[in-house]
């Protein structure tokens, strides 16, 4: 009995502590979650966040994984929220609801990456794009050339690769032809990013925003597409003023060979036919795309076992092939295990700060300020360039938590700008940031920074002609 009196007690104590740490708090009506924008928890959320993301920030100076501040964000803010709802008997479950609806979203996205992801760290592991690296490099091709083909693959490659794998990629080949150039190396390298970025607005699993789009069944699979030539826009304005600053000589040739590894050429249809599982499934059958994904990782998990079962027959054939006799057997779990788990627990941490920013109800105020008294145009090219400077992922996010209503053509604008506006500064993609690392001392924030206002000019040119290219969706 006193054990029961303790617990009592304790219960009120707790539920008091809260009511004093909350001053102000909205009544909620109909189950509709409480007003808590001008509570203390609300602004202890807010700090909470924003101390994390500012440690995402300087990433870069710090060596701390983005991951880990906004994972502790993430639980401080539910956490909070779960504790003043336990103060309001009957809506003690609410808190519970949204969070499970938020997991639900982030599972989807995540077990989609996971698979994009094992299929390129597959394709890295048998040698498909050091084949493509080491061809470049031995083309014998001058700095303008290179500076223009890098380019055009880092627009090309990244709709299907992500744009961080791609920029890695080109960036290799541009160190490997002109690493004594640093002024080479530097716009080479801004032209990546802006064209890795670029690619990856126009189609619907180029980027994880363009994903988050489809997959919340706004934009069409093929709808993406009339964003292509604003994305080229965004790409070839900027580049075609910086040719004129690339040295016109030619780097020494270098020769080399790579021989793709047994399989390589069937794991590239495999993920095509992935691609093709995913749209089907999304498009015909009205089931979530990351159906067809897991589908498709079955595909590579039934030809791994393939290749390991045949392993010692390939051998014997090619006994004097040492490329072939080296390494081991491919082991599809081996590439999900190098998947970017930093990006994808970063991608949790933001969805769930996000999420629960929205149910204190922070998007809803931030969605009347700029999807009505703003206009929706202002407030997607805002989006934009809000996206230079805090990553994509929480920006678009909120956006699709707040669910404006807009036309079609408003939400492809939202969809570009999220996804362009990162390359106005290096450190408003994942691109530029890995370049920032790989290339260190050549492509550097300041040297990105000189280029700005061309970069702005692609930027802004790429939005007027989507409004001229596709004013029937407006």
């Amino acid at each position: 009995m006193k054990n029961n009196n303790k617990r009592v007690k304790w219960k009120a104590f707790v539920l008091s502590m809260v009511a004093a740490f909350l001053p102000s708090l909205a009544l909620a009506t109909d189950g509709q979650p409480l007003d808590l924008t001008n509570a203390s928890v609300g602004f202890f959320a807010i700090g909470v966040f924003v101390f994390a993301y500012a440690l995402v920030m300087v990433e870069e100076f710090t060596h701390l994984r983005k991951s880990k501040p906004v994972i502790i964000a993430a639980g401080l803010i539910w956490g909070m929220i779960a504790l003043t709802y336990q103060g309001h008997p009957g809506m003690e479950l609410l808190p519970e609801h949204a969070f499970r609806q938020n997991l639900l979203e982030y599972a989807e996205l995540m077990l989609f990456l996971l698979v994009a992801m094992t299929y390129v760290n597959s394709m890295e592991d048998h040698r498909v794009f050091d084949a493509l690296r080491v061809r470049l490099v031995g083309s014998g091709m001058g700095f303008r050339a290179l500076f223009w083909i890098t380019g055009i693959l880092a627009f090309f490659i990244s709709p299907v690769a992500d744009n961080l794998t791609t920029a890695l990629l080109m960036c290799a080949v541009v160190l490997a032809v002109g690493g004594d150039n640093s002024r080479f190396v530097t716009l080479a390298c801004i032209n990546i990013v802006i064209a890795a970025n670029a690619g990856g607005a126009f189609s619907p699993f180029g980027d994880i925003t363009t994903l988050m789009v489809w997959q919340k069944g706004i934009v069409d699979f093929w709808g993406f597409f009339a964003l292509f030539i604003p994305s080229a826009v965004n790409f070839l304005v900027p580049a075609s003023i910086m040719h004129f600053a690339i040295p016109d000589e030619k780097p020494k040739t270098v020769t080399s060979e790579i021989k793709l590894k047994r399989g390589a050429r069937r794991i590239i249809f495999l993920f095509l036919l992935t691609i093709v599982t995913a749209v089907s499934f999304h498009n015909f059958l009205h089931m979530p795309p990351v159906l067809g994904m897991l589908t498709g990782l079955g595909y590579l998990q039934f030809f791994g076992y393939f290749l390991k079962k045949t392993e010692l027959k390939a051998i014997q054939a090619r006994a004097d092939d040492e490329e072939n006799i080296s390494g081991m057997p491919f082991d599809v779990f081996s590439p999900i295990a190098r998947a970017e788990w930093d990006t994808l627990l970063f991608f949790y941490g933001v969805v769930a700060s996000v999420g629960g920013l929205g149910f204190l109800g922070y998007l809803g105020m931030a969605s009347e300020l700029m999807y009505t008294e703003w206009g929706a145009t202002t407030a997607n090219i805002t989006v934009g360039v809000m996206s230079a400077i805090v990553d994509n992922i929480p920006v678009m996010f909120a956006v699709l938590t707040m669910n404006p209503d807009m036309s079609t053509g408003q939400w492809l604008l939202v969809t570009l700008t999220a996804g362009v506006g990162g390359s106005l500064l290096s450190i408003g993609s994942a691109a530029g940031v890995a370049l920032m690392g790989q290339a260190r001392g050549k492509y550097t924030f300041f040297g990105h920074l000189k280029w700005m206002p061309v970069i702005a000019l692609g930027y802004v040119s790429s939005i007027a002609t989507h409004f001229w290219i596709n004013s029937s969706m407006f």
